[in-house]
């Protein structure tokens, strides 16, 4: 059992001791937190927070704890139950609220879930705003709200309706291009809110849905974290069914992977790249991606003349650098694509509706368009945190011990070789190093990876 506190949140396991799991004592503490540093932030009273969950056993519990807390301290809330990530994001924009807070664990078990939390902007908060949070959690620094100051509750439905209709209205989005391709598809929700959020997409841009796990219930069939070790089922079903492709999203619907008409794997690294492919096609435009993200992006970015830049693995840390750098498009390698012509959040409803544009413009199959592309194989690894490890030190030795090759070390130790690449780093939201390696053949990535468990276990 675990609690991770962090500067995205917090994230733990239901049930368990107080600090050391996400209790509802805890829930209450880290809202409470969150809550201090709205107002601290704010001169007006009248503030509101943007609330939602995914589908996963505990959410309607920690929800609803959430709520209250933020209720006792004089704070508005408009919860709109089941939701995504990028729906909630794309709410407290639209709402004009003063932030958010996601129920949500996104890929862990069904036994974890977290508190994502959200500015103004419907975005991340930065390192600096979540060690505030942190502190005041620390010191119990709580006002509570008298009884004529509470704040007022309030439930919205019909927000996911909304978030389809920002997705269909982004100028990118070929809609006619997508109806004529008469696509059919499967879609693997792991029973979460993306069983309620993709098919009702599908349905708007004319494409056949058979539906597997899209039953809200948090009842999760297999491992959530979209890896095609995950998804032997509907790999079996896209080619049973005779679909143009399979879609996987994770518990939040903000990871996007895809699985080609023969059942083999799109790849969750080439979800980005596809994508960036198609918008570059049409404005020209800069790229980022994060440091455990495929070179693939480069790749395609610099074919389009454009500029590609990587960031510190965290999905604050790819949207600041891609504010900083007028980045048209940017993501993450595990599936997560961030369109600003929609909003700085990672969205798979906005992937999936780029993605069916380009299959649909390039009269290619989903396997064909896959294999345009540079071919590389990656290998993720990871290695289980003690309290003796001190894992610093352990990257130190690491980075000086290959300080010859090319080693960038703001985030862990990445070790860029002519022709793959390691990056080494710890998790921000799971007690374990990880170990990410890239190369031209699935062999050598995975020889690779094994090479540096091995360099990481001579080092503790």
């Amino acid at each position: 059992m675990a609690l991770i506190k962090s500067i995205s949140g917090i994230r733990g396991t239901i049930g368990g001791s107080v600090n050391d799991n996400l209790t509802p004592i805890d829930a209450v503490k880290f809202a409470a937190a969150y809550g201090m540093w709205l107002k601290q932030q704010n001169t007006k009273t009248n503030l509101s927070v943007i609330i939602g969950r995914d589908a996963r056993i505990s959410g309607d519990m920690i929800s609803s704890l959430v709520s209250k807390t933020l209720i006792g301290l004089g704070i508005n809330v408009v919860d709109l139950g089941l939701s995504t990530t990028p729906t909630v994001e794309i709410a407290v924009s639209l709402e004009a609220a003063d932030g958010g807070i996601i129920i949500t664990a996104s890929h862990n078990p069904k036994q974890w879930n977290a508190l994502k939390l959200l500015n103004n902007k419907g975005e991340f908060l930065n390192a600096e705003h979540g060690e505030t949070i942190l502190k005041i959690a620390e010191k119990d620094a709580y006002q509570f709200a008298e009884v004529d100051d509470l704040g007022i509750y309030t439930e919205k439905e019909g927000y996911i309706a909304k978030h389809i209709d920002e997705v269909l209205n982004l100028e990118l989005v070929d809609i006619d291009a997508i109806k004529k391709a008469n696509f059919k598809v499967v879609v693997d929700a792991v029973n979460s809110t993306g069983g309620i959020a993709i098919p009702a997409l599908l349905e708007k841009l004319g494409v056949e849905c058979v539906k597997l796990y899209c039953e809200p219930n948090g009842h999760f069939p297999h491992n959530p974290e979209p890896l095609k070790e995950h998804l032997t089922d509907i790999s079996e079903l896209v080619v049973k069914e005779g679909a143009d492709f399979g879609i996987v999203v994770d518990p939040d619907v903000d990871r996007l992977a895809l699985v080609c008409e023969d059942g083999s794997m799109f790849g969750e690294e080439y979800t980005l790249v596809a994508c960036a492919d198609y918008v570059l096609g049409k404005i020209k435009g800069n790229t980022v991606s994060n440091l455990s993200s495929s070179r693939a992006l480069r790749d395609v970015t610099e074919k389009h003349g454009a500029s590609y830049q990587a960031s510190a693995v965290g999905e604050v840390n790819v949207v600041e650098l891609m504010k900083k750098t007028e980045a048209i498009i940017g993501g993450e390698g595990n599936g997560g694509i961030i369109y600003p012509e929609s909003h700085y959040g990672r969205d798979s409803l906005v992937g999936l509706a780029l993605f069916l544009s380009h299959l649909a413009n390039s009269k290619m199959s989903c396997k064909a368009l896959r294999d345009s592309y540079p071919v590389y194989f990656m290998s993720k690894n990871k290695i289980e945190l003690t309290p003796q490890i001190n894992v610093d030190a352990v990257l130190e030795k690491i980075a000086t011990k290959f300080r010859k090759e090319d080693v960038t070390t703001i985030d862990g130790v990445k070790i860029n070789f002519e022709k793959e690449w390691v990056h080494l780093r710890k998790s921000n939201t799971e007690p374990i190093i990880r170990i990410y390696t890239e190369s031209s053949s699935q062999d050598s990535a995975d020889r690779l990876a094994i090479r540096f468990v091995d360099e990481i276990k001579n080092c503790i």
